[in-house]
């Protein structure tokens, strides 16, 4: 056991895989959760919560691991009604997308004697809610963590434990940094495959053609990622609007070549171009990021485990 008693504020896919996984491994001595809906709360306590509570202030109380898995619009609300409760000792970590944003908004009502050490889960699926976590979500895939300066060590080793017990590799990074990466590894991607699929849709509308019900590989996977939450991405966006902004002008840089080399035929430079994106593809799988099955890996929703 590494924590005794660990709260999970909001229960959604993160939350219940961590605590499938937490109690797969027996981690956690007790699982308390607090969720928005009484419903997600109902769920939360039949599948994976030793016990729920109706505010996320009851559900702190004497939790030596406090995890924020909520949007990240309203961590700094969750974090102001949680700070009186917090436990002395206690670590607070999050699974925010973006993390300066967090900081700033958590960080200064973090009181003191307790630990605030930012994480991010690279992990997910385009499933959400409480019914869709399982234990094995986060083996072999990174956990980073931005802790702050003034951070004590202890707590960060602690948290890393635990983190690997549940199959994570855990890297550390500074928070700029960080939101840099994920602009470019995560919030792009889901930015454009947004737009691609709000384009086909217009399509369908406008020339009444079936781009949805003759929808290719390529389309298919746009509309797996664009399935995601839409108020978690709301907020990523938001809060990590400069990066974004970046990565996406880059990103019509990069689309301006290609469609110059298209409207030329230039093979020549679209097969350079396209050998050395797919050399990149190979390695995520080398790496371990992904399987090269042709549905992902994701043609159903896991089962719950637990």
């Amino acid at each position: 056991m590494i924590y005794q008693r660990v709260a999970l504020i909001g229960l959604g896919l993160i939350a219940s895989s961590m605590a499938h996984a937490m109690r797969a491994g027996g981690l956690a001595g007790e699982i308390v959760g607090y969720a928005k809906s009484a419903e997600t709360r109902a769920v939360a306590g039949s599948l994976f919560c030793d016990r729920v509570t109706e505010t996320a202030a009851e559900a702190v109380e004497g939790a030596d691991l406090v995890v924020l898995a909520v949007p990240v619009g309203v961590m700094g609300e969750i974090a102001a009604e949680i700070a009186p409760r917090l436990k002395p000792g206690a670590t607070v970590t999050d699974v925010g997308s973006v993390k300066r944003a967090v900081v700033d908004a958590v960080a200064p009502l973090v009181p003191a004697g307790v630990q605030f050490v930012p994480g991010h889960p690279l992990a997910g699926t385009e499933y959400s809610g409480p019914r869709s976590g399982f234990a094995s979500l986060f083996q072999n895939r990174w956990w980073l963590l931005t802790p702050l300066p003034e951070t004590d060590p202890a707590a960060i080793a602690r948290l890393r434990s635990l983190l690997e017990a549940m199959g994570a590799n855990v890297d550390e990074m500074d928070v700029e940094h960080h939101d840099l990466v994920l602009a470019v590894v995560s919030h792009v991607p889901h930015a454009i495959a947004y737009t691609m699929v709000g384009v086909a849709d217009h399509m369908r509308r406008v020339s009444q053609s079936e781009v949805i019900k003759y929808s290719a590989s390529g389309f298919r996977d746009f509309t797996r990622i664009a399935a995601s939450d839409p108020v978690m991405w709301r907020d990523v966006f938001l809060t990590n609007k400069d990066a974004v902004l970046d990565i996406l002008g880059r990103f019509a840089e990069e689309l301006f070549v290609l469609q110059r080399a298209i409207r030329m035929g230039d093979g020549d430079h679209l097969h350079a171009y396209f050998t050395r994106t797919r050399a990149i593809r190979r390695g995520i799988i080398e790496a371990g990021q992904d399987t090269a099955a042709p549905d992902f890996g994701r043609a159903a929703p896991p089962a719950a485990e637990g």
